[in-house]
């Protein structure tokens, strides 16, 4: 921008100073993405508190170790949404369910909304394509990837579980290899 001001589509916000780079249509889009992702966030907080309660302490460590990746996908589009001059706008997180049946319902569960945030990211996609906004494209392509990484670790787990009935000696060997899991941070500290 030249001089502080500039002339964009007529769905993008235009005023002197304006630091904005990324349509209005794309900003609510991405605020809705950040609630749904504390949401996932909330969800698996709750999973690995259910997990506690029941004495499957691996389990609870991959569902809060799921919960602190949420929180950092959250965070991702927080800081791509400031960089790009933005307004961050936090909605009211809907309550998670907080009891469930046993673990392959809870990883029956956890494919289900990954598959729901799938869904969600590729429309977020969809519309960086329409808007022509590639810097949102590229930022996107990372949650596209990672969706496919969540959504192969829930099957696999789904898997095991399967294969072992989700009882007995096995449901204790998946715990200790659940226990194992470990939190790395992706996003840089400044």
């Amino acid at each position: 921008m030249t001089g502080g001001s500039a002339t964009r589509r007529s769905n993008q916000v235009t005023c002197q100073g304006d630091k904005k780079m990324i349509s209005k249509i794309m900003e609510k889009a991405l605020n809705e993405q950040i609630n749904k992702e504390m949401y996932s966030a909330y969800l698996y907080l709750s999973m690995s508190a259910h997990t506690t309660h029941i004495g499957l302490d691996g389990f609870a460590n991959w569902f809060m170790v799921q919960y602190k990746e949420e929180m950092e996908h959250a965070m991702r589009i927080y800081n791509y949404l400031n960089d790009q001059g933005s307004k961050v706008h936090l909605k009211k997180i809907d309550e998670p369910p907080t009891t469930f049946k046993d673990p392959m319902d809870m990883f029956k569960k956890t494919l289900e909304h990954e598959q729901f945030i799938t869904k969600s990211i590729n429309d977020l996609m969809d519309l960086a394509v329409k808007e022509k906004d590639h810097a949102t494209q590229i930022f996107l392509q990372w949650f596209v990837t990672e969706q496919i990484e969540e959504e192969a670790n829930d099957n696999e787990i789904i898997g095991k579980l399967e294969l072992i009935g989700g009882k007995g000696d096995g449901m204790f060997m998946i715990d200790k290899e659940l226990g194992q899991r470990t939190f790395v941070s992706e996003i840089p500290t400044e």
